[in-house]
């Protein structure tokens, strides 16, 4: 086992897309393997996922600094540094998280890994199921190869 530094992060554990979202994957550099650990940045007029659910996944998040708009189960609440809350799984309760202020939204996202999980993405009546390694997404019954679920255009890389 191994103490590892947030400041020291090697560049495979960190993801980034095109406007400045960025996750740290702190459990998967130190070697978790049944719960993911990261450190999301959102930056300023963006969202940190589409808004979904999952089927498997259990997740816990906690505002380390920042204001923004937690939308949940279909309400808005702001929220702020120290608010938290698990998100139990199943499909009734989507979330997401927007940063409506000027200032980076860092939130602590916890949960639990799933060999198997369906997202269901209600703005877009999309599923992304994950299975056996493998990712599909669906679209009314249909493959569809298109469709991205990251929230702000593509994604980047390290």
């Amino acid at each position: 086992m191994e103490i590892l530094r947030l400041d020291a992060l090697d560049n495979q554990y960190l993801w980034h897309d095109a406007v400045g979202l960025a996750t740290q994957s702190l459990g998967e550099a130190a070697g978790s393997r049944r719960l993911y650990v990261n450190i999301d940045s959102v930056p300023p007029g963006a969202y940190s996922t589409k808004y979904h659910s999952h089927s498997q996944q259990e997740e816990f998040f906690l505002v380390l600094e920042g204001a923004g708009t937690l939308r949940l189960s279909g309400e808005e609440h702001p929220v702020s540094k120290g608010d938290f809350f698990a998100k139990p799984a199943g499909e009734q309760i989507a979330h997401t998280f927007y940063n409506s202020s000027s200032a980076p939204l860092v939130i602590l996202d916890v949960g639990t890994v799933e060999p198997e999980d369906t997202c269901y993405y209600p703005d877009n009546d999309m599923y992304l199921q994950k299975s056996n390694g493998v990712r599909r997404i669906f679209s009314g019954g249909g493959l569809d190869e298109t469709w991205s679920p990251y929230p702000n255009g593509e994604a980047g890389g390290p």
